[in-house]
């Protein structure tokens, strides 16, 4: 995926409601390694996508997060992903979040992101 075509923003089409308006993406190894470890904060709207992964971990985290998995494109719909699994609130350092065999990339979300925009598994979600 080249700089131009990277997703900047998360949206649940089901709910019509935008989970990140400012998407960081994090392609390589090392970068999905780190993650947000060594961040103090992941401020509102903002979010980090992780494609192509199915579990994260929360070692060295500083704050709570939410996650988001979401499963393969689909190329009928778009390129939009349906969410296989929300996880509220992880805490910071309690290690690694099960994986989640259906899983095609993950969404770092601030923690309360998921309730607020009443995101939940099935939902349709479009990176762009």
């Amino acid at each position: 995926m080249s700089a131009a075509t990277r997703p900047t923003t998360a949206r649940n089409e089901t709910r019509g409601t935008v989970l990140a308006d400012r998407l960081e993406v994090v392609g390589s190894f090392w970068g999905r390694f780190m993650g947000l470890m060594g961040r103090a904060t992941l401020p509102a709207g903002t979010g980090l996508w992780l494609p192509g992964d199915n579990g994260i971990h929360m070692f060295f985290m500083r704050f709570a997060i939410d996650a988001v998995f979401l499963g393969r494109p689909d190329a009928a719909a778009g390129g939009a992903r349906r969410v296989v699994a929300a996880k509220r609130r992880l805490r910071p350092w309690v290690g690694i979040v099960p994986l989640v065999g259906a899983a095609n990339g993950v969404l770092e979300l601030p923690a309360g992101t998921i309730e607020a925009t009443g995101t939940e598994v099935g939902d349709v979600i479009h990176l762009g």
